[in-house]
């Protein structure tokens, strides 16, 4: 069973803001927003009813864009390919579960992925349609994703990510840095960078903070720590590119390599390790860790 509309049956609709832009309708903004869906896809999609408002009215192609309106639509993927890695539950209760995600499965639907994610198999797993990460991993980043299993604790816990009240651990494979005093801080300001989906560095007051540690600093590739002090997008990936060390396998930073990764491709060596944080309903002092191991 997985998430769905209530009216059609179909996996649950993705939300929008609508942000800022020029475009004269809904169907440019969409089609300029979301390059990789053809434009007859989203011409279908509105035929259909298939982008809705906040209230479940369906919206015509030509309707203005308007800054702020919340939308919902609704993907479909043909041809889904599948992601043949398999996640792991480490832990489940009455208010949270913990899953190992492997490299390569998105934690929510994105690009050509609605049914091959974290969420659509915990949901079809557990039976549970109530279940909703409490925060995110790239894609191409595995490791440890918490999730509320029920609406009426959920909010108790987010606090947790909203407060900064949860310690979170990552473990990289990078180049070596002989020339770095370790442990160290990286901070910066990160802002969004070209194409859109990459961040940046740029001047100003910080606003993404990470604590640097090496593990093992022996031959070309050094296991790193991380701690991230912030949760800004991309974080890690950009600060060690900064450093001079990419982790290994980032087809982003710090340059885009076009040539994208899929499934077969070299995984990015970055692990989501261990989240430890006081249990906001018991205060009970918890840690989970990962299964998972990253390779040299």
């Amino acid at each position: 069973m997985h998430p769905s509309d209530p009216i059609t049956g179909h996996v649950a609709a993705s939300r929008l803001q609508l942000p800022p832009g020029d475009w004269t309708c809904l169907l440019e903004g969409l089609c300029a927003r979301f390059p990789r869906i053809d434009r007859g896809q989203w011409q279908d999609r509105f035929a259909r009813g298939r982008v809705r408002d906040a209230q479940g009215r369906a919206l015509a192609a030509d309707h203005p864009w308007q800054v702020g309106l919340e939308i919902h639509y609704f993907r479909e993927v043909v041809d889904e390919p599948v992601i043949p890695f398999q996640e792991a539950i480490l832990h489940v209760d009455a208010h949270l579960l913990v899953a190992d995600k492997p490299h390569f499965l998105p934690v929510t639907p994105a690009g050509g992925y609605v049914q091959q994610t974290l969420l659509a198999r915990l949901v079809a797993r557990t039976g549970n349609p109530d279940l909703v990460p409490l925060h995110r991993l790239d894609r191409l980043t595995a490791g440890l994703v918490l999730f509320s299993t029920r609406p009426g604790t959920r909010d108790a816990y987010q606090r947790l990510f909203r407060e900064r009240r949860i310690v979170k651990t990552y473990e990289a494979i990078a180049p070596a840095l002989p020339g770095q005093a370790f442990p160290l801080e990286r901070h910066s300001r990160l802002v969004p960078g070209e194409p859109f989906f990459r961040m940046a560095e740029a001047p100003g007051e910080p606003n993404a903070r990470t604590r640097i540690e090496v593990i093992e600093g022996e031959g070309p590739w050094w296991r790193y720590r991380l701690h991230p002090e912030t949760g800004r997008k991309h974080q890690l990936r950009v600060h060690m590119a900064a450093l001079g060390a990419p982790i290994r396998g980032d087809d982003l930073y710090p340059e885009l390599n076009t040539a994208g990764q899929g499934a077969a491709a070299p995984a990015l060596q970055l692990l989501a390790h261990a989240l430890a944080f006081e249990d906001p309903l018991t205060g009970e002092s918890r840690r989970f860790r990962s299964q998972l191991a990253l390779g040299r």
